[in-house]
């Protein structure tokens, strides 16, 4: 058995073990008010970097995780253990002081003056605000309170267009695991064409996925955070019975490599292309798990085991949508289960202005100025979205080598204008797509369906001599607002 996990080196700043330690149950553990004394929880934490687990990733709200670390780092260990930490702001403004306010933070809890990884998340993307708070994150990285810049909980077509945009991603964190598939697909796609990284969390499924509950009943209640979550998964997946099909070829898989159902389920994972590493969680003062976590390293999936494993993932449904959906539309795969509470108190991208007949709102661009015009207007239950450019700020063009990230942030902004005058992406009823380059077609349409798949609204797209400036694709829309 190996002595220490494997570790990758990212970039010339970031080198990983490629098992990284979760500190998300610090949290749970901290639930009733009792916050872990941080040189005892340093203490715990430097037990696991003795043993080669020394990459640590927690987040702003994952109780005083951020604290307890900060103690471990002040304690001179050789080699440097590594923090990942997140910053969840809520939606607003994405001003320079803003996000330098929200790094400071995490630079004041770690006790550290430059932040390992720094990883951003982001409720909905129809508040445009989270592509400017990137640039600065950017910015703040190249003054050097960031070592590398990353994302949680990022889709693909949102990954990309960030990348396509000039931000310097190295990882996107997302749930993958036996019973979540989804980072195979376009996310592991975008990471080799641009280079990036994927960090998988939940990879034991909140520890299910593991020999205790092989041949055991479904629980009639759970407890913790983090069962109640990767239960949604098992049952969206297909309930108890097709969890115990994929449990039941990871024991065929383990007992013939003599390792754990764990050991199998995260190898799988780690194996996966563009996976830099696996995240695997700590309940802090009790047991570590270290050397059945080494086992993981110990040995490799063949083919006959891959084919074993893929047998009984046909007995499964896919987790609908893309990465991080489960955080932004039904169903809803979150410890508290439905967010359309928590997300309908976002603030709504713009305030609509009363007009006679209607409302309407403007987005800043200067060119609404000069040429006189709104973004969107809504007269009665019809709602006009003017034609629209990838264009952040006043006029910078977003991602101007793109055009299916440029169409993503479109519809983004088309949406945003159309919720906040009271409708839904599901009311939009006609688009028009106006394209440049007849290359760019696929690219287009695989946007335009990725948001419109199941709404089927009616459609032109047409290829013009030329747009303005660096813009490859504009979109104009209606919507009928429906009650």
């Amino acid at each position: 058995m190996p002595t220490t996990p494997d570790r990758l080196r990212l970039t010339d700043r970031l080198e990983i073990s490629r098992a990284l330690t979760g500190l998300w149950q610090v949290a749970d553990i901290e639930k009733d008010g009792t916050a872990i004394d941080p040189d005892t929880g340093a203490g715990w934490l430097a037990a696991y970097a003795a043993a080669g687990f020394d990459t640590f990733d927690m987040a702003d709200h994952y109780g005083s995780a951020e604290i307890i670390t900060g103690r471990l780092l002040a304690r001179g260990l050789t080699p440097r253990p590594v923090a990942l930490t997140k910053w969840c702001p809520a939606p607003g403004p994405m001003t320079a002081h803003v996000v330098r306010a929200g790094v400071v933070e995490r630079l004041q809890r770690l006790g550290v003056d430059r932040v390992d990884l720094l990883q951003f998340h982001w409720w909905t993307f129809e508040h445009p605000a989270w592509l400017d708070a990137l640039h600065e994150l950017a910015r703040l990285r190249d003054e050097g309170l960031i070592g590398e810049l990353g994302v949680t909980n990022f889709d693909a077509a949102h990954f990309n267009l960030a990348l396509s945009d000039g931000v310097p991603l190295r990882t996107n964190q997302v749930s993958f695991s036996l019973m979540d598939r989804r980072a195979a697909g376009d996310l592991a796609a975008v990471c080799e064409r641009h280079g990036a990284w994927i960090l998988g969390y939940g990879t034991l499924n909140g520890g299910f996925l593991s020999d205790k509950w092989l041949g055991k009943r479904e629980p009639a209640q759970i407890a913790d955070w983090s069962k109640m979550k990767y239960h949604r998964f098992i049952q969206t997946a297909g309930g108890w019975e097709a969890f115990q099909t994929v449990l039941a070829a990871a024991a065929q898989v383990a007992r013939k490599h003599g390792v754990s159902v764990s050991n199998v389920a995260t190898r799988w994972v780690l194996d996966q292309r563009r996976v830099a590493g696996v995240i695997i969680g700590a309940r802090l003062g009790e047991a570590m798990h270290a050397d059945d976590n080494l086992r993981l390293f110990s040995f490799a999936l063949d083919d006959e085991d891959r084919a074993t494993l893929d047998a009984a993932f046909a007995a499964t449904h896919p987790i609908p949508g893309d990465c991080g959906d489960e955080y932004r539309r039904p169903p809803f795969l979150t410890a508290s289960g439905d967010l359309s509470h928590h997300l309908s108190e976002v603030p709504k991208a713009f305030v609509p202005q009363p007009v006679p007949g209607g409302e309407r709102v403007v987005t800043g661009s200067h060119w609404e100025d000069i040429a006189g015009y709104c973004r969107a207007q809504r007269i009665g239950d019809r709602i006009l979205v003017s034609g629209t450019t990838a264009v952040a700020g006043l006029s910078r063009p977003v991602a101007p080598q793109d055009a299916g990230a440029q169409t993503t942030y479109i519809l983004d902004r088309i949406i945003a204008a159309v919720t906040s005058l009271g409708g839904r992406a599901e009311d939009v009823a006609r688009t028009r797509i106006y394209i440049t380059d007849e290359a760019d077609v696929m690219a287009v349409s695989a946007a335009h369906g990725r948001v419109f798949g199941t709404v089927k609204p009616a459609n032109t797209l047409v290829r013009v001599a030329g747009l303005i400036g660096d813009h490859r694709v504009e979109i104009e829309a209606e919507a009928i607002v429906r009650r």
